[in-house]
């Protein structure tokens, strides 16, 4: 499947940052909840929440929302996506012709 420019740039920004690649390393052992990543990380629960919203924009990551028996709150919950890139001249080729 030919890629846009923008999914290109999306991919890029998003495996971009040391971080962003830790949190890929993380989901792929197992789903989990965005404090629990924050405190494996030692980062605020805003920024770590930056860095999924970038990795979801470019689709490594999927998300959902909720209730647990034992708590009230919704909990936003990550996992890792099947995903396979590769970009090479011919969708370049494609993009810029």
């Amino acid at each position: 499947m030919a890629k846009s420019l923008q999914q290109i740039v999306d991919i890029g920004e998003a495996l971009s940052h040391p971080v962003r690649l830790k949190l890929l390393y993380m989901l792929a052992e197992r789903e989990r909840y965005v404090y629990e990543l924050a405190k494996d990380l030692n980062l605020s629960r805003q920024v770590v929440n930056l860095h999924l919203k970038r990795l979801e924009k470019a689709g490594f990551v999927e998300s959902d929302l909720r209730l647990e028996d034992d708590d009230l709150r919704a909990k936003k919950f990550y996992r890792l996506k099947e995903f396979d890139f590769s970009l090479g001249m011919e969708d370049l080729k494609q993009i810029f012709k």
